[in-house]
């Protein structure tokens, strides 16, 4: 087979998706939430590494294109999404100005390049109205340029991959002023914005009552091997990969889904991209079909998949489930069951004696011991 079959081959594996019930549940929720979510609103979907996260973004912006064909044929300034990854900072510490520049690039801002070349150093506007901001633009300029871009393109959501990176900071800042950037923009823009990530997302729960209103949680988790649910639809996630791999003859694998699940820790990205690396190694040796031997070569070590269990672990174990957190909620507000302290006894009156008459009480029992009579004669 040549090297040009066997790219063929695989470009068309990898754009296989298999819609399992996780992925599924987890699209329906978002896009729910993007169409009915109060304008302004921010969802953060988070989720292990290799969960299958940016194969959720692209589901949810197939979807939200069909819906905006419509509009996009009476409106061609209109945008469906934007989609942009948060990119990790090199300094360590998150850049919003750099976010800012990336994200006009995916709104297709008119006259960008204008906008990116060094004579451009101040504020100014074309000929449309739309600001001409250069490299020497405030990261406020810049933020004043996107805000202005996305009330002109009217995305149904802005959708950050990797968002995660927004955790990134400055020693001394505030976690709670990562996010309260994005809320701001999204409440100016009057528009849905959607926070892909790790685990790492966790951090930005709860950390006040007005993100708490402004935000919803959508947990995309991996299958656990301890439900028996799960580990039947894993098994037949297995059997559907198998089908479509691009191999003249199709290898067995479900005696082999132990394996398949230690080394992708239960989430089937993992699995994807492992079956990729082990079809590409069997096509070079020139074999028929995958074995045990090519799956053990191509896999991840031991040490990498525990690092990903672990994180995985920690991220459920932080997401206690509403039966665990009502009782606490329910306390706080007075709701929950609470000891009542015990009723006073109440002293029962004593009535009225009449005059003359004694006061009760315990008379003795039996005659009283008489002394002996001493004689007095002579006295």
């Amino acid at each position: 087979m040549t090297s040009e079959e066997i790219a063929d081959r695989l470009r068309e594996f990898r754009r296989l998706t298999v819609a399992h019930p996780l992925l599924l549940a987890a699209k329906d929720l978002l896009i729910t939430g993007i169409n009915e979510a109060p304008a302004g609103s921010i969802m953060m979907v988070f989720g292990p590494t290799g969960v299958g996260k940016t194969t959720l973004r692209l589901k949810v912006q197939q979807l939200l294109v069909e819906q905006s064909k419509p509009l996009m044929e009476t409106d061609p300034g209109h945008l469906p999404f934007v989609a942009v990854e948060a990119a990790a900072p090199d300094s360590g510490i998150f850049g919003w100005r750099d976010h800012y520049r990336r994200t006009l690039v995916e709104l297709s801002e008119p006259m960008l390049d204008c906008k990116l070349k060094p004579k451009w150093i101040h504020f100014a506007h074309d000929c449309q109205g739309h600001q001409l901001v250069g490299p020497a633009a405030s990261a406020g300029q810049l933020r004043q340029a996107l805000e202005s871009a996305v009330q002109h393109r009217r995305p149904a959501a802005i959708l950050i991959d990797e968002a995660q990176h927004l955790t990134r900071m400055a020693s001394g800042r505030r976690l709670a002023d990562q996010l309260e950037v994005v809320k701001s923009i999204a409440n100016c823009t009057r528009t849905v914005h959607v926070l892909l990530g790790t685990y790492d997302l966790l951090a930005f729960r709860h950390l006040n009552g007005q993100l708490c209103r402004r935000s919803f949680d959508i947990h995309f988790r991996r299958y656990s091997a301890e439900s028996q649910d799960d580990v039947r639809v894993f098994k037949n996630t297995v059997l559907t990969f198998q089908r479509q791999l691009p191999l003249d003859e199709q290898p067995d694998l479900l005696p082999l889904w132990e394996l398949l699940y230690e080394r992708s820790v239960g989430c089937i990205g993992i699995l994807k991209e492992w079956l990729e690396r082990a079809v590409i190694a069997a096509l070079r040796e020139g074999c028929k079909t995958l074995t045990g031997r090519h799956l053990e070569a191509t896999a991840l070590s031991a040490a990498r998949c525990e690092k990903v269990a672990v994180e995985a672990r920690e991220g459920e174990r932080q997401l206690l489930s509403a039966d665990q957190i009502r009782p606490r909620l329910r306390e706080l507000l007075g709701l929950g069951r609470r000891a009542t302290a015990p009723a006073a006894a109440e002293k029962t009156p004593h009535p009225r004696r009449r005059v003359g008459q004694r006061k009760p009480k315990r008379d003795p029992i039996g005659q009283p011991a008489t002394l002996p009579r001493t004689a007095c004669h002579g006295l």
